[in-house]
């Protein structure tokens, strides 16, 4: 592979990705400053007890809760992708997405929705029924027919960073190499694949957590500039992480003050999308980012 010996700055022509990305469905998302993707969690155990959504009224109420405070994406899970959390079928799975996406498109018909998922069967049911985003936690590695789909689909596609599975992620902390070189060509191929297949928007995602230990999360945070090697954008997933909440000796539910704190962080690093579940807080930093940082934007 290339060296990467040097890292572009604001003003490299390396920079420049696409500020854009298209749903099949028509709708456009605007990256050409940082957003907000707001977390819908539909599972009984996600880590976060305050991010479960109850009801479809509750759900719908959340989600519009999230777009008036500045949401520029609503992501809907239905997988808890926690540390050890219990293994569902694509067919359970299915049965809590699948509602959940046609009552917020019905609601909100002009909402950015993703889904977060890695079983292309599972994202295929849901961009039939009006997701515009597929973001897929095991980049691939954990459903070969996954790359096919969503270039079938001319989906979107968030490639995130992962060793393992959920169940067997937190013993596969150990690498051989630089993580931050090893995640360079982890997303070297993972893109030339998806772009061997016909994909065409591309967000990046280093997996905090994933696979990762809170000191190489935060490594990998501190060095988030040089992902931009690629040239593509960067979502930033750190909302209420045990990397936030850890080194505070606190737990997700006080996470919120070390949250915003890291989302700074990564919006200094290059971060477009930041993946979260108080998402007030997190248009405000973007906004004081912009307000601090104008050039970065």
């Amino acid at each position: 592979m290339p060296a990467f010996a040097t890292y572009p700055t604001a003003n490299s022509p390396l920079h420049h990705f696409t500020t854009s990305l298209l749903s099949p469905h028509g709708r456009l998302l605007s990256l050409h400053r940082p957003q907000v993707m707001g977390i819908l969690n539909l599972t009984p155990d996600s880590f976060y007890a305050g991010s479960r959504v109850a009801s479809e009224k509750d759900l719908l109420t959340r989600a519009e809760t999230m777009l008036a405070a500045g949401a520029a994406v609503l992501d809907l899970g239905a997988y808890s992708t926690r540390p050890g959390a219990e293994d569902i079928s694509p067919d359970d799975e299915t049965r809590r997405l699948l509602p959940a996406v046609e009552a917020v498109r019905c609601e909100f018909p002009q909402a950015f929705l993703s889904v977060d998922t890695f079983r292309a069967r599972v994202a295929e049911t849901a961009v039939a029924a009006g997701a515009d985003l597929v973001n897929d936690v095991g980049g691939g590695t954990l459903d070969p027919t996954m790359f096919a789909t969503v270039a079938r689909l001319r989906v979107p596609y968030v490639l995130m960073h992962l060793r393992g599975n959920p169940q067997t992620m937190a013993k596969l902390t150990h690498y051989e190499d630089d993580l931050v070189l090893t995640l360079l060509r982890y997303f070297r191929d993972g893109v030339s694949a998806l772009r061997q297949a016909g994909v065409v928007d591309i967000v990046l995602d280093p997996g905090f957590g994933f696979a990762k230990t809170a000191a190489q999360s935060h490594e990998l945070l501190r060095r988030l500039s040089e992902l931009q090697a690629l040239g593509l954008p960067m979502l930033a997933a750190l909302s209420r992480k045990k990397m936030v909440y850890g080194p505070l000796g606190l737990g997700p539910e006080t996470a919120l003050n070390g949250t915003t704190a890291l989302h700074m962080v990564a919006l200094q690093g290059g971060a477009k999308l930041l993946r979260a579940h108080d998402v007030a807080e997190a248009a405000q930093t973007i906004e004081l980012f912009a307000n601090t940082f104008p050039m970065a934007e």
